[in-house]
């Protein structure tokens, strides 16, 4: 199960930092066979090689990694993906991150580069870099900063509305729960989609990595989906956060593939509550 990611320490900023500035140094020069391009080489192998380890350990696809970054705001294709895991290019800084967050890295230092957190001041780490890669490390470090899932510091909420929380396992039944007045109104900041009328609590990890047990997730509130999206629906009076398939036939897919899709039958009472726009 992916477990929600925890706040990286200050000194795993230094190292994210050292990371990838040395990931972003030139390969190649007119001396191939040199000693430092041959490290440099090296190191965008290993990385390469590590994500690549990371994501089958998850079991998830390329795909899959590409369509979680890119619904972050960072637009990339699964071609993209398969480039940084063989060492052609480099993910940038809110890519790495997002990466780490799929697959639950908690410790950058360790993962990627073999050292513990106390390395990251000495030789190996912050003083190993001239002044571009410490100024590239601080310019890191100050961006992760400024995001509430990063940092320390206490964030400003501006409240702009309520919203209604419903829980899935609540849906055994009638299945009119989505309906009814068996809800919490909860607080939308302005990190909540404009477009976003009811909130629901996920029940279960059928749809990880993107989703955990536990997680709130806001719904836009219409009747049809198209194939692909991830929306909320009833079925035989339970609801379900599924995405939608209708290629040869509509089925609820499971992001978790320990989960068999679910088919439709006919005579089966099948709705659409709306689409999940998290």
């Amino acid at each position: 199960m992916l477990a929600i990611w925890s706040v990286m320490t200050y000194n795993a900023f230094i190292g994210y930092g050292s990371l990838i500035w040395c990931m972003n140094q030139p390969v190649f020069s007119p001396n191939p066979t040199g000693k430092e391009d041959k490290i440099k080489m090296e190191r965008n192998t290993d990385l390469g090689a590590r994500l690549s380890a990371l994501r089958k350990q998850r079991n998830i696809s390329q795909h899959e990694v590409a369509r979680i970054i890119s619904r972050s705001g960072s637009e990339i294709t699964n071609r993209a993906v398969s480039k940084w895991e063989t060492g052609d290019s480099l993910p940038n800084a809110e890519q790495f991150i997002a990466l780490c967050r799929i697959y639950d890295v908690r410790d950058v230092l360790s993962t990627f580069l073999g050292i513990s957190a106390p390395d990251v001041m000495g030789e190996s780490g912050f003083s190993s870099l001239n002044q571009l890669g410490r100024e590239r490390a601080i310019e890191y470090i100050s961006m992760l900063a400024e995001r509430p899932e990063f940092s320390h510091r206490n964030k400003i909420v501006h409240i702009k509305r309520q919203l209604p929380l419903y829980d899935l396992p609540a849906s055994a039944g009638p299945g009119v729960f989505l309906d009814s007045d068996s809800y919490t109104l909860i607080d939308a900041d302005e990190n909540v989609p404009d477009s976003a009328n009811i909130a629901v609590r996920i029940s279960g990890d059928s749809m990880l990595p993107l989703f955990c047990n536990g997680q709130t997730v806001y719904v836009q509130q219409q009747l049809e989906l198209k194939s692909g999206e991830i929306g909320i629906f009833v079925l035989n009076g339970e609801a379900y956060c599924k995405k939608l398939e209708t290629t040869g036939g509509i089925q609820l897919i499971s992001l978790n593939p320990a989960y068999k899709p679910i088919k439709l039958e006919n005579g089966d009472e099948f709705r659409v509550v709306g689409k999940v726009i998290n």
